[in-house]
């Protein structure tokens, strides 16, 4: 009789997405774990912390780091976003590149794309996300053009890849297409786990995410969220539980209050309905949610005020 063939090496490590703001990069990383894990906006630069979602598979562990896109930075807050891209960049095994279908090539693209023809030794996925807001020939047009980049820059992309997160499309090949990348190894993870983003730093990103619903135009970035303090409801019987969570919701100046609180606290009343339900979820146990909005003067340029609120 002859061997059955041998089973593939487990493969594990660790896949970040890049690309200029509002490229579909948190979209992805939770098409590809299959749950919220970052938060996503239409509005571009609402990511400001390493996300870190766990795709698991029989043969692999891949854990996808979604990190703040990369711009030409404006404030102070702007720069230590830019160092935390760079340094993630410099730790991961593979590197995807996201590239909507629906935006031609512009300087954002081509500033990242210069900046990661210096990291030799890292595999690179070209990703081209929102395919479903695009033609046929216009997605090719756009694939043409990434080919070219990488010729012109002198990157060899490991592949080039069009997706859609929202319709679902080739997320599944992405993630093939990525694990052979990935080093062989254990897995680095439980399985199971989805994040190791603490608890807490997740919640209040759902509340952000809540809070930027409705004001994006007037207040997209004055917004951040802190959550003071999550404890269970003492007295509770053990099959109904409670958990209390306290956050502070800051903004940067007194006339940004109303705007968040809305017409007799509305607005507000609002972003903690729509918070819970994401919070519930995620925790899996019922949530009473208390909110305050709280004034922190021009925090994006503070340094004491971005350590307080944890930049």
């Amino acid at each position: 009789m002859s061997d059955p063939s041998p089973q593939p090496a487990h493969r594990a490590g660790f896949a970040c997405f890049v690309g200029r703001p509002n490229a579909g990069k948190s979209t992805l990383t939770n098409a590809l774990v299959g749950t919220k894990v970052a938060i996503t906006s239409t509005r571009p630069q609402t990511t400001r912390h390493t996300v870190r979602g766990i795709v698991h598979r029989p043969e692999a562990q891949l854990v996808l780091v979604d990190t703040p896109g990369l711009h030409k930075p404006r404030t102070l807050l702007g720069e230590r976003l830019n160092d935390v891209v760079r340094t993630t960049w410099a730790e991961v095994d593979v590197i995807g590149f996201c590239i909507p279908a629906d935006q031609k090539l512009g300087p954002g693209d081509r500033f990242i794309a210069g900046e990661l023809a210096g990291l030799k030794k890292t595999p690179k996925v070209a990703i081209i996300t929102k395919t479903d807001l695009v033609d046929s020939k216009t997605l090719a047009e756009q694939l043409i053009a990434v080919d070219q980049l990488g010729k012109e820059l002198g990157i060899e992309w490991a592949e080039i890849v069009p997706v859609s997160a929202v319709g679902e499309k080739q997320i599944e090949l992405l993630a093939e297409l990525l694990v052979p990348l990935l080093p062989e190894g254990p897995a680095l993870y439980p399985d199971g786990d989805l994040t190791d983003e603490p608890e807490q730093v997740m919640v209040g990103e759902l509340i952000r995410e809540a809070a930027l619903e409705g004001v994006r135009d007037e207040l997209p970035h004055s917004i951040a969220v802190v959550v003071e303090e999550m404890i269970p409801r003492e007295g509770r019987p053990a099959d109904k539980p409670l958990l209390d969570v306290h956050a502070n919701v800051y903004i940067e100046r007194p006339s940004q209050k109303g705007i968040v609180i809305g017409p007799k606290g509305q607005r507000l009343k609002e972003v903690g309905t729509k918070s819970r339900k994401h919070i519930e979820a995620l925790l899996g146990t019922p949530v009473y949610l208390d909110l305050h909005v709280k004034v922190a003067k021009d925090w994006q340029r503070d340094p004491k005020q971005l350590r307080k609120l944890g930049f």
